[in-house]
């Protein structure tokens, strides 16, 4: 009796049985969300590095010298340069990542199967790392080229990373599940300390006229 009304109660819930044991569709999603969620993530954190690393050499260059040119020529090399280095770094560690993988796929005798196939892409990543870079370090960047005042340029340039901050770490909490007030706040105080501490000792060199 009991093993019928077992049935029965699995009859009249169909979905219960996928998502058990019987079933592989949830388990499949959950690894195709994860896999999406995971690259997600890493683009907010490569555009969190571009807008961070971009906004303080802007910064640090506008201590020094407050022309509008020396601003935005210092942020489009500092976009070239990280977008490079961050596509190289992430080429580079996918390829070894690769290379252990599948030598390990050799030694269980699997080589040339859906395993392999569903390594990552060395340059998918890469183009995606630079990709993520060049988005995050484009924000300051639009945000001091139409303006001419020094200190209206840089109050902006500040401003416009602070929300992008923000942005960043918000996406990047609910992606990683964290609490999402603490995870933003670490975000954008950290940022906020990194423009500072560059344009601080940049100010340094201009008042000791090295």
């Amino acid at each position: 009796m009991a093993v019928n009304d077992t049935k029965l109660a699995d009859a009249e819930n169909p979905g219960a049985m996928c998502r058990g044991g019987g079933g592989g569709i949830d388990s499949d999603s959950d690894v195709d969300f994860a896999g999406r969620a995971n690259w997600l993530r890493a683009a907010v954190l490569g555009a969190n590095d571009g807008l961070v690393s971009t906004a303080s050499l802007m910064l640090g260059v506008g201590a020094v010298k407050h022309e509008v040119r020396a601003m935005v020529i210092s942020g489009f090399a500092g976009l070239l340069a990280g977008a490079c280095s961050m596509a190289i770094g992430e080429f580079v560690s996918v390829c070894s990542q690769r290379d252990v993988e599948i030598a390990q796929l050799d030694r269980d005798g699997k080589r040339g199967g859906d395993e392999e196939r569903a390594l990552p892409s060395p340059v998918q990543a890469a183009a995606a790392s630079a990709l993520a870079f060049s988005v995050g370090a484009l924000l300051p960047l639009l945000a001091a080229g139409f303006i001419v005042g020094y200190k209206l340029r840089v109050a902006v340039v500040v401003a416009v990373a602070t929300l992008a901050l923000a942005a960043f770490g918000v996406v990047g909490a609910v992606l990683g599940r964290a609490p999402v007030v603490r995870s933003s706040a670490r975000v954008v105080v950290g940022g906020l300390a990194a423009m500072g501490l560059t344009f601080g000792l940049m100010r340094l060199f201009r008042a000791s006229g090295i």
